[in-house]
């Protein structure tokens, strides 16, 4: 075999096996061949932004950014688990994604019914004493909010090809059912009404010492082997520099514009394009990834 075509081979494997878990290839036959009506078709704008591989990075500015709600916070940090487990997190939510985006519609539904079902288990009090439930359609709509306004942003710059301006309200209308299926109410349907809410929220966001310990797990001391912090690191600086600009200090996280606009980008967009170019050596014309 071409030795190019092991490497991209082993890379793309890798990083599968590591966003998927050991139940990866099970999980992807069932979402891709069962047969059934799917939501969204391949032309829609959630079906490609969701199969970039920009999420890679809007993934790492999602979790920033939803930290920053101190009640959506606590949910995370008392409950998930996601520092003595963080790839069996990252690999339950990739699999949320991908059955909400490109199963049929009854594995989607059954997903979100599933998720809302683990919500309505979940309740605490905040460190200063506010309780939470993460049932609160206040709270979903948040983590909505954030998390769909990072993987746009993504794809607006290291997206293979980004979305045109109905393209982008259309991703925003579309990702709005599954934020509803979770129990958000008020949920935004195009960009301007996103904008719109996350200012909404900014009142509420605070620099807790969950949020400051969370970015640091992420960005400083996260569970990657050696081998891959290289890599990891840029994917990082590009979520980074993606982050609003209000929202670095309560993160601790710098703000420097010149290298972001110029040595991160193009280190994201080496990154992206590595990742894309790995992940195809798996795809065929009938699934992508």
């Amino acid at each position: 075999m071409d030795p190019v075509a092991v490497v991209r081979q082993h890379i793309g494997g890798a990083l599968f096996e590591r966003v998927a878990g050991d139940e990866g290839p099970a999980r992807r036959e069932r979402i891709w061949n069962t047969p059934g009506e799917r939501r969204y078709g391949p032309d829609t704008a959630i079906h490609r932004v969701h199969s970039d591989a920009s999420m890679f990075v809007g993934g790492i500015r999602a979790l920033l950014l939803q930290s920053l709600h101190p009640l959506a916070m606590a949910a995370v940090d008392q409950h998930s688990g996601y520092r003595g487990d963080p790839w069996g997190r990252l690999q339950r939510t990739s699999t949320f994604l991908a059955e909400t985006t490109f199963a049929t519609i009854e594995q989607a539904d059954q997903a979100m019914a599933v998720v809302r079902s683990v919500h309505d288990r979940i309740a605490g009090v905040t460190p200063d004493g506010r309780p939470y439930r993460a049932s609160d359609p206040h709270l979903i709509r948040w983590v909505h909010v954030a998390e769909i306004d990072s993987f746009l942003r993504a794809h607006d710059r290291y997206g293979r090809t980004p979305l045109d301006a109905s393209g982008r309200d259309a991703y925003v209308a579309e990702t709005a059912h599954v934020a509803r299926g979770l129990g958000a109410d008020q949920v935004p349907e195009t960009v301007a009404e996103l904008d719109e809410v996350i200012a909404g929220y900014r009142p509420e966001l605070q620099s807790t010492e969950a949020a400051r310990r969370t970015a640091r797990f992420i960005l400083i001391r996260p569970p990657v082997p050696w081998v891959q912090r290289a890599p990891y690191s840029l994917l990082c600086a590009a979520g980074v520099g993606l982050m609003p600009r209000w929202s670095r200090w309560p993160l601790r996280l710098p703000y420097l514009p010149l290298t972001e606009a110029t040595a991160v980008r193009a280190a994201g967009v080496a990154m992206t394009g590595t990742i894309r170019w790995a992940m195809a050596a798996d795809s065929t014309p009938e699934r992508t990834r």
